[in-house]
């Protein structure tokens, strides 16, 4: 009180040089006191509470030129008129000051009203509460080991536990700074643009006029023993095929390889009704175009593999058997089962299951997160852009940079047409009804009809058993450390097809095993064919052979004539 009462006094006495025109003084039930002081030009108010032990001034300066600036409190006016600067250094003085006394009373208040021994927080997490006499023993412990770094880190003249808060508040603060600096200074690559190659694809014609793209290796059409036709996988093309595939084991198997740009990928024609008939639909018809005559292998990887699938659900008859890996299938499939469902779901991000849910119900707004990934004209991370989780080893191949070349190759020729729509349309197929259950696949009888007349025609006809679903084999590669397609994926396919041949590996992801890996390559196609026979032989040799016989048939008959003649 007595640096208020000095106030006052001050205030109503001031010093030489200070002219007061009038003043006034209001005291208030919340012990505070204000006062008034008008001088030429000048107008301060006064404010002082008496709560705490110190005083609380607030300041209000008003007028114009010929501004006087005092501070009754401390006694002292200036002689000459105040700047505007001046003025806005007390004005921001005076809301310092105001901030500080307004956190102490709010300290004051939470003290008196939260901390008292009536109070909750007392009552439950004091001293005498159940939990304070649970942590009293280790916290004693903890305080007693932090009294020695008091002697060395805190002053004898500051309380100890604000000292501890502004240190442990500036080491946080340097932590922070600390990890803002080590990003920035961490070497960023500059993010390389998407170029979009020239047209370079062979296309075909289907029956409704689109283009469809593909592409050929392996051993020609004539040689080859054995045909596969590869659907490629989301965010992918027709450049992508087996990757790493080499060659030299396609011809040491005979085998013909065929990918394809799926509609409006690559330099395929877009076809905005599309469903998975019409995939598998397009799928024969490029078999029946690029002549292969006999059955073909399917291969389906990822989210390729939901085109396999149907095409063994679509065009069994044309098919010699399926390889997947990895494969995908609907998440939403009614006949998985809790812990199938769980173990699925469990290992993918919070994006990912967010943006199969705008599959699901709003499909529309995946263009815009596909504009701000891949189709943005810049190339980035596989696991950024489809919020993909990946192993260690995943980890690693991708940034290989053999795999990134390959990668933004491959991608550079799927956005091609700079269309978000055709992405849309491939993330609804995955997740909407498919139009078949894979429990439609499993081989099993046909069962006849029921009645009299079924029994007697089935006697009568003298025809074997009948069998639906997929007769040939079925083979799964499943990485066992594969988050982006979990094993628990491939054991809901193997509960419902049980005749599928699943080879489990472990330590492997979701890259690993089919990329740039010429020994699991190797290990695929002989399971799959066997001993490797080479490509078939070519057939105009016996043509040659029997065209030299006539030929020299035609020269013996023409020299009889000639000896004929001749006589």
């Amino acid at each position: 009180m007595l640096q208020v009462r000095g106030a006052i006094l001050r205030c109503m006495f001031p010093p030489k040089g200070f002219r007061v025109v009038s003043y006034d003084c209001n005291v208030y039930r919340n012990q505070s006191l204000e006062v008034k002081m008008k001088t030429k030009g000048l107008e301060l108010v006064l404010v002082f509470w008496s709560f705490s032990s110190s005083v609380f001034v607030e300041k209000k300066m008003m007028g114009g030129e010929g501004f006087r600036t005092a501070s009754a409190a401390a006694g002292v006016a200036p002689d000459k008129a105040a700047s505007f600067n001046d003025v806005v250094r007390e004005f921001m003085k005076g809301l310092l000051e105001m901030s500080v006394e307004f956190g102490r009373g709010c300290r004051d208040v939470v003290r008196q009203s939260l901390v008292t021994e009536d109070s909750f927080l007392v009552r439950n997490f004091g001293n005498d509460s159940y939990i304070g006499r649970k942590i009293k023993v280790p916290k004693d412990n903890v305080l007693r080991r932090l009294r020695l770094f008091n002697e060395y880190l805190v002053p004898e003249d500051k309380d100890p536990l604000h000292a501890w808060s502004v240190i442990l508040s500036v080491f946080v603060l340097a932590l922070a700074v600390l990890s803002l600096s080590i990003e920035y200074d961490t070497a960023i690559p500059v993010a390389k643009k998407v170029y979009i190659h020239p047209p370079s694809a062979d296309r075909i014609i289907l029956p409704d006029g689109r283009y469809m793209a593909y592409r050929e290796q392996g051993v020609p059409a004539d040689r080859a023993r054995f045909s596969i036709i590869i659907p490629h996988s989301f965010l992918s093309s027709r450049l992508s095929g087996i990757p790493g595939l080499k060659a030299s084991l396609l011809e040491e198997f005979g085998v013909r390889l065929l990918s394809y740009d799926l509609p409006g990928f690559g330099e395929s024609d877009p076809y905005p009704y599309r469903n998975l008939e019409s995939s598998a639909s397009d799928m024969l018809f490029l078999a029946n175009a690029l002549g292969v005559s006999d059955k073909f292998w399917v291969v389906g990887y990822s989210t390729g593999s939901v085109h396999a699938w149907a095409a063994l659900r679509y065009i069994p008859d044309r098919l010699a058997g399926a390889a997947m890996f990895a494969p995908m299938v609907n998440p939403y499939d009614s006949l998985m089962n809790r812990g199938e469902r769980y173990g699925t779901w469990e290992k993918w991000t919070r994006k990912r299951k967010f943006m199969y849910f705008l599959a699901r119900r709003f499909p529309k707004f995946l263009s815009y997160f596909y504009r701000q990934s891949f189709l943005s004209g810049k190339h980035g991370q596989i696991d950024q852009w489809l919020a993909l989780t990946l192993g260690t080893r995943d980890r690693a191949l991708i940034e290989d940079p053999i795999y990134e070349e390959f990668w933004q190759r491959d991608v550079e020729e799927s956005i091609r047409q700079g269309n978000a729509k055709p992405f849309v349309e491939e993330a609804v197929l995955q997740v909407s009804n498919w139009g078949f259950s894979l429990a439609d696949l499993k081989l099993q009888k046909k069962q006849r009809g029921k009645g009299i007349l079924n029994l007697i025609k089935f006697f009568l006809s003298g025809s074997e058993e009948e069998y639906t679903g997929f007769l040939g084999p079925i083979h799964i590669w499943q990485g066992m450390d594969d988050k982006v397609v979990p094993p628990s994926m491939t054991d809901f396919v193997h509960r419902v097809l049980p005749s599928a041949a699943v080879h489990k590996l472990p330590y492997e992801g979701h890259f690993t095993y089919l990329y740039f890996c010429d020994e699991c390559h190797r290990q695929i196609f002989t399971t799959l064919f066997g001993t490797p026979q080479g490509p078939l032989p070519v057939n105009n040799t016996i043509e040659v052979e029997q065209t030299s016989l006539d030929d020299i048939q035609v020269q013996e008959d023409a020299s009889t004539q000639d000896d004929f003649r001749t006589n």
